[in-house]
């Protein structure tokens, strides 16, 4: 069954879980927000050009977790890397695949990154109809032109705030192996993983340890 086909269900669970997180969340968020312009200079929310369904652009938004305007200059290098699979290997101590010590990020986002906080805007997202509750990771449009062909068929579903990514190891994963399992996810998709998923993701983000 094709995607648009299946979007009745799943865009019915996307829309009722994201409304009540906002409603939910709301406090919570005000208190992010204003932490994040205290303690940075800078909005307090980040917005970023990604490519989702078909590859169609769209902003999405997540708390601002490193300076105002900075650089991405070392991490694009470090993501072309490993996409060409010329540096397969965790990034320093940590056994993870992010980079250690990166000066861009304040502290606070440290924290909102370690426990997933700095995603809740992206419920936003999920009600505009950009993004879905599951799907492959928002792809940057940089990053589309380093995939391999197989890799194109993750545009066939919406992109996600959690996913199989998620949920198998998030970031002790490199990025070619999360591509593999966006690809799995779209060729395996079903409302029935879907819900796998949400309530899997839960444990994986209280494992805040693999969220450095």
């Amino acid at each position: 069954m094709s995607w648009p086909a299946r979007i009745p269900a799943i865009r019915m669970v996307d829309m009722l879980i994201a409304g009540v997180g906002l409603l939910v969340t709301a406090p919570l968020m005000v208190v992010i927000a204003l932490a994040v312009r205290a303690t940075s200079p800078g909005p307090a929310l980040f917005r970023q050009r990604r490519l989702g369904y078909r590859e169609r652009p769209f902003e999405m938004l997540k708390f601002r977790t490193m300076t105002a305007d900075c650089d991405d200059a070392v991490h694009r290098e470090y993501v072309t890397r490993m996409l060409a699979g010329s540096d397969p290997r965790p990034c320093g101590p940590s056994g993870l695949f992010k980079l250690d010590s990166d000066a861009r990020i304040t502290p606070l986002g440290r924290l909102l990154r370690r426990t997933s906080l700095d995603e809740l805007p992206q419920l936003i997202n999920v009600l505009r109809g950009d993004m879905s509750l599951v799907g492959p990771r928002p792809a940057m449009p940089w990053e589309v032109g380093l995939y391999q062909p197989r890799h194109r068929v993750r545009f066939e579903v919406k992109p996600g705030i959690t996913g199989l990514w998620q949920v198998r190891g998030r970031s002790r994963l490199s990025s070619m192996h999360a591509l593999e399992l966006d690809v799995e996810y779209v060729r395996r998709h079903s409302l029935r993983l879907y819900l796998w998923i949400l309530l899997l993701t839960v444990p994986a983000v209280l494992r805040v340890t693999e969220a450095r």
